[in-house]
């Protein structure tokens, strides 16, 4: 795990962010559906067959995005598709999102024609996490509303399909284990694997901001555990082949 980076003097320019208020317009069912039957995603094939400069120029990239995201304040927008929600072995940890990732995602390459997957807005603010549709959105599938900061427990970018995050949810019904399971582990495709590192970064520093709160309030109650990943999915890769071959 690493903390944010303290911001730079002058921040490099990325891509202007995202206006909920003037989203995109929604492309055909067919482009949606052929795009998510690619969630092989590109991403992690290309990566096999970089040459040196383009790792160099993911690392910049990476920079950026992490220089960037620190001097940001909250709240931020994302539009995302909503790949669903599984089941997930626990609360922290890219081991407990991983096969329900490759789940969702291997139901999604299965979508008929003129299916669509929810096309959804993502808010990060201070308090928490707020799924609404967009005006455009055609499938209703999905579970939206508020989730408070201190029900999600895990947030990670994808380290096989690097334009997906992830996080885990604890239910907040889940006092009763035999009948419910207490994690839950959501997955959002985002528009490029530049803004789901981005979306990664705003959690975190939703976490950041929660625990200074919570420290100042000086709450008698113990503070719920929280963690996000801000490994880049290619660190993330070398460290568990690092941890297999300890083994």
């Amino acid at each position: 795990m690493r903390h944010l980076p303290h911001p730079p003097t002058s921040a490099p320019q990325l891509p202007p962010k995202m206006n909920g208020s003037k989203a995109p317009s929604a492309p055909p069912a067919e482009e949606i559906t052929k795009e998510i039957r690619k969630l092989s995603f590109d991403d992690k094939q290309a990566s096999n067959k970089e040459n040196r400069q383009q790792v160099e120029q993911q690392q910049q990239q990476q920079q950026q995005v992490e220089q960037s995201s620190s001097a940001q304040s909250l709240p931020q927008e994302f539009v995302v598709k909503y790949l669903g929600r599984r089941d997930a072995g626990g609360l922290w940890g890219i081991k407990h999102t991983r096969l329900p990732v490759d789940e969702m995602v291997g139901r999604a390459k299965e979508m008929k024609a003129g299916e669509t997957l929810p096309f959804l807005k993502l808010t990060v603010s201070e308090k928490g996490v707020t799924i609404t549709e967009m005006p455009q959105n055609v499938n209703k599938d999905f579970h939206g509303g508020f989730y408070n900061i201190d029900v999600i427990s895990y947030g990670v970018q994808d380290l096989v399909y690097t334009r997906v995050f992830a996080m885990i949810v604890v239910r907040e019904e889940s006092g009763n284990i035999n009948t419910h399971h207490p994690f839950q582990c959501h997955a959002f495709v985002c528009d490029s694997r530049h803004n789901a590192r981005r979306l990664t970064f705003a959690l975190a520093q939703a976490f950041q901001q929660f625990s200074k709160e919570v420290k100042g309030t000086k709450a008698v109650k113990k503070p719920k555990k929280f963690a996000i990943d801000l490994r880049s999915p290619e660190e993330i890769e070398v460290d568990l082949k690092e941890a297999d071959s300890e083994a």
